[in-house]
């Protein structure tokens, strides 16, 4: 096939966990809304690196093997960088497969890859000290005692509904398959990489080996971004815009923000910590190691208006 190479912009897009279901059924509905949207991107010559949240996907994939080892005696436990790389896996291939249906439907002569993708994170990471991100199946106390005293692992109580294994959530550091990701999107393909922020790995002995984490898709997303210096970070998320006050009556949406505008309203708590701020604090991290960017936040619908600057909300150094 002859490639059509996009000769505008190139952009990495982080995908909110509202563009794909719970379900691989759900999820393959989704994505071909998804790839709509991605493609009336590509079809103004920009050059996509999309990458994706993982949340729900590791968790079934981690409860179903953790149900089975249990249950059936045959099973083997399947550690937890391998469940983040099996929903790479799976999602990418969903994705991959709609956007090529959706090339084809419009005859644009590009294609896609799906890269499976490690990210480099620091052992003596502080999060690792603190792990509080909860994966896998509800277990009552006694049986995460009993798992913890023969894994290793931690567990913690969720919110009154039992116990769960809780991973760290460290930052990225680097990405090691950038290279490859960087030279496939040159070469004209759409990207589709660092799926859950990527599986993560710490170096030892000169060699990569998985660890038990989780990675914030939108900071290596940001990671990304900067490293092979995109011109644009795009975040989807559920809402149009950024706003402050928040769903309140004084609630204010945001067409632009400076990076110095941004941290006032993040010190004001303007953005609430488990949704809105950590896209902000990925944007910064963005601007900060590549300054000449942009970011946007906007809504999944409204992306391709995004990128025109009508509308979403623009975040600049």
């Amino acid at each position: 096939m002859a490639y059509q190479k996009g000769d505008g912009k190139s952009v990495v897009i982080a995908l909110g966990g509202n563009a794909l279901g719970n379900t691989p059924q759900e999820q393959l509905e989704l994505v071909r809304n998804t790839a709509v949207h991605i493609v009336d991107m590509i079809a103004e010559g920009i050059n996509v690196v999309l990458s994706h949240g993982n949340g729900p996907q590791v968790g079934m994939i981690n409860n179903a093997f953790d149900y089975a080892s249990e249950h059936d005696g045959k099973t083997p436990e399947m550690p937890f960088p391998e469940c983040g790389a099996m929903s790479q896996g799976y999602i990418g291939y969903q994705l991959s497969q709609a956007i090529l249906n959706e090339l084809k439907r419009r005859s644009i002569m590009r294609s896609t890859a799906a890269v499976i993708t490690q990210t480099v994170v620091y052992p003596e990471d502080p999060a690792f000290q603190n792990p509080t991100k909860p994966v896998g199946p509800f277990l009552t106390e006694e049986e995460a005692k009993k798992r913890a005293a023969e894994t290793g692992a931690t567990y913690k109580e969720d919110s009154g509904r039992g116990w769960r294994m809780v991973v760290a959530s460290p930052k990225p550091q680097r990405i090691v398959e950038l290279d490859a990701i960087k030279d496939l999107m040159d070469d004209g393909y759409i990207v589709i990489a660092a799926g859950g922020g990527g599986v993560p790995v710490i170096e030892r002995d000169d060699s990569y080996h998985g660890v038990a984490a989780v990675i914030d898709k939108d900071r290596t997303s940001a990671k990304l971004a900067a490293d092979f210096h995109a011109d644009m970070l795009v975040i989807l998320t559920a809402v149009e815009k950024v706003a402050i006050n928040f769903n309140t009556p004084e609630q204010k949406n945001i067409d632009t923000m400076t990076v110095a505008e941004a941290q006032k309203y993040i010190e004001e708590g303007q953005f609430a910590p488990g949704s809105m701020l950590p896209k902000i604090q990925a944007c910064l991290e963005y601007l900060e190691a590549h300054p000449t960017g942009k970011a946007l936040i906007t809504s999944l619908d409204h992306a391709a208006e995004g990128l025109k600057g009508e509308t979403g909300t623009i975040i600049t150094a």
